[in-house]
């Protein structure tokens, strides 16, 4: 790994010195690489955009298409997200018989994103979205089972977690293959690409640099194998950049974002914002502004073993509170616009908050039927159970959270006196049977109880809004607003689409649409020549992608002598223990078994099959972790380092 971000690093700096040349005559790099591989279509990314512009080129006429991939698996973020979609004037909403239009889709995609949205662009991604979810539907999706409207029984929901439509226009479907997969748009884009032989996926290949010709136009891409050779792939119709947002990279966030670097990641470490890099270093427009357009979800989980859980207590439906680290609250929990609580807790020390409540506000969520997450994550018996601090008093309670007990009783009996006297508090929560009218204020309780209860949760980031400029058919621009020739972008890695703020299943349907967009532009658009490569923006530096040192220090000493036999070791896993089998024969480690985990299968797949391997054939549990698997990666030489130091004993 240390190989690999090296010469990433030395090709940021190659190409920032090339890109910002002003001279008019376009200067063509030439690399040195092990190999060359052309394609009709080169598109960089497997996720969502990149998978769907993939389908597309095929069906308009390519006859070879190449993805380079980073991580071992397709998905990007697709891999950690539910995948809620959305759409209006949909054959889904015409099942249930929900009336919708398009311009009231584009108009609350608009309000939902501060009026900060490119209209232009959200109206071409509502038009293109009908028939998106139609090509779904018809490719499998028709039978997968949804999540169903409690009371109507609709396919088409509202969904609390974002902003509300004004329309059921957000569709919850499960993936088949719950094992493999996180969202039934991934399982259903995986099994058709698998159908096409013209699409060629190469895994574990970073992409590091794009390459233009003397015409101006970008049909190069330079990027590193699994083996740390340089490999030239060289396109007839076009680049299309899928490579996602930057979401798992806090250092970029921080400098975009006066907390971003407290945000807790919710998505893949390769979302790292490095392919809106690359394209700036060609002449790409990026709104520095826009970069700082980065949603939370005010109900992040750190649970220490991976990217952090959507998993709010909701407690305060039926009288919980949130509170600061110093103990205090700081917006009104019941507000039924999200970004108004995203926002505040963006804005506290560490972009923490503590959900506070008691065992007789459980039991008034069970009554009214608001346990959903409770029963699911936090309930005894259930997976994120540990992380519920309980105790007997607030001061207690206060003393086991780190913050000053003295806050937190005065937080607790100011809004305990507001319910008592049913008076709007300084927040403007209301404590009247007449506000008890929305989602999100289910039940008036004082915050009393025998037992209380908090769980920390932090502002969580898993998706960003920033990037690249494109026009309505995905053609990446330049700083005039020029189109650059042959270089096309679709999801993520597109800036200001939407605005500040997401709406519901954009993050799914909008990489999709705009890939299908960009696959369709590209192999129909006839290439310009004689374009002008633009100098480079300085809006994101190479250093925001320096990796931070790992540790060198061995997990084991290889030079101990070890005793012959079988070993067992189990550690933390992402969703549950993760046992390992070591066998030790002739001193020297001959085999290393996966016994069981709760890994993401999706994500984990390459680690789980190729770190043992490699621990064998070196014999050491220090290896190269796989990129976009570290942590299952780490899990796995961490469990062999426990069975050879019992081999050891």
């Amino acid at each position: 790994m240390k190989k690999l971000t090296a010469i990433i690093l030395s090709f940021a700096m190659a190409v920032s010195m090339v890109a910002c040349s002003s001279a008019s005559k376009n200067e063509v790099v030439d690399v040195e690489v092990s190999n060359t591989k052309t394609a009709d279509i080169v598109i960089v990314g497997a996720g969502a955009a990149g998978l769907a512009a993939a389908v597309e080129a095929v069906d308009n006429g390519a006859e070879s298409v190449i993805i380079l991939e980073k991580t071992a698996t397709t998905g990007g973020s697709l891999n950690f997200t539910s995948g809620s979609m959305s759409g209006a004037e949909t054959v889904v909403q015409k099942i249930d018989g929900v009336e919708d239009t398009k311009e009231s889709f584009v108009q609350d995609i608009l309000k939902n994103g501060a009026n900060l949205g490119d209209e232009e662009l959200i109206r071409t991604f509502v038009d293109e979205d009908v028939d998106a979810i139609q090509w779904l539907w018809d490719h499998g999706l028709s039978d997968n089972k949804f999540s169903t409207d409690r009371e109507t029984g609709t396919m088409s929901v509202f969904a609390p977690e974002h902003a509300l439509y004004s329309v059921k226009r957000t569709f919850k479907p499960s993936p088949d293959n719950k094992e493999k997969y996180k969202s039934a748009a991934h399982e259903i884009l995986d099994a058709e690409v698998a159908k096409l032989s013209q699409v060629t996926i190469d895994f574990q290949t970073t992409a590091v640099q794009l390459l233009n010709n003397e015409d101006g136009q970008v049909l190069s891409v330079i990027a590193v194998d699994q083996n740390g050779d340089k490999v030239r792939y060289d396109a007839q119709k076009g680049v299309i950049m899928a490579t996602g947002g930057y979401s798992g990279n806090q250092t970029l966030m921080g400098k975009f974002t006066e907390n971003g670097a407290n945000y807790l990641p919710g998505g893949s470490s390769a979302a790292d914002g490095y392919g809106i890099y690359m394209m700036q270093n060609i002449g790409a427009y990026v709104d520095e502004e826009k970069m700082g357009y980065i949603p939370t979800f005010p109900m992040g989980l750190d649970t220490g073993n991976g990217p952090g859980k959507i998993a709010s207590t909701y407690m305060w439906k039926t009288g919980g509170i949130c509170v600061n680290q110093e103990g205090n609250r700081f917006v009104d929990e019941t507000e039924d616009s999200v970004e108004v609580r995203e926002v505040a807790l963006e804005e506290q020390t560490n972009a923490i908050q503590y959900d506070i409540f008691t065992d007789n506000i459980i039991n008034t969520a069970v009554e009214k039927n608001a346990s959903v997450f409770w029963n699911f994550f936090y309930a005894p018996g259930k997976p994120f159970n540990n992380f519920v601090v309980e105790a007997s008093s607030l001061e207690e309670l206060a003393e086991k959270l780190g913050m000053p007990a003295e806050n937190l009783v005065s937080t607790v009996e100011k809004y305990n006196e507001c319910v008592e006297t049913q008076t709007t508090d300084e927040f403007g929560r209301q404590f009247t049977e007449d506000s008890l009218n929305h989602e999100y204020n289910v039940a008036i309780n004082k915050v009393e109880g025998d037992k209380y209860y908090a769980v920390p949760l932090k502002a969580l980031c898993v998706m960003t809004l920033g990037g690249v400029k494109t026009n309505k058919d995905c053609q990446v621009l330049d700083a005039n607003g020029t189109a650059i020739p042959g270089l096309y972008a679709a999801g993520e890695v597109v800036g200001g689409i939407w605005g500040r703020f997401v709406s519901s299943g954009t993050g799914v349907m909008g990489p999709i649409a705009f890939g299908r967009i960009a696959a369709r532009t590209a192999m129909n658009t006839e290439l310009a020549k004689d374009y002008t490569i633009q100098p480079a923006q300085t809006v994101i530096t190479e250093d925001m992608f320096a990796k931070k040192e790992a540790n060198t220090e061995s997990r084991f000493d290889m030079s101990k002598a070890l005793k012959d036999g079988e070993y067992n070791a189990t550690v933390d896993g992402q969703e549950g223990p993760m046992e390992v089998k070591t066998t030790i024969k002739d001193g020297k480690i001959s085999n290393v078994e996966i016994v069981s985990n709760h890994e993401t299968e999706s994500v984990a797949k390459a680690a789980l099959e190729g770190v043992p391997s490699k621990i064998v054939s070196g014999n050491t549990c220090d290896v190269d972790t796989v990129s976009g698997a570290t942590l299952t990666s780490n899990r796995i030489m961490d469990a062999v380092a426990i069975c050879l130091e019992e081999a050891s004993k």
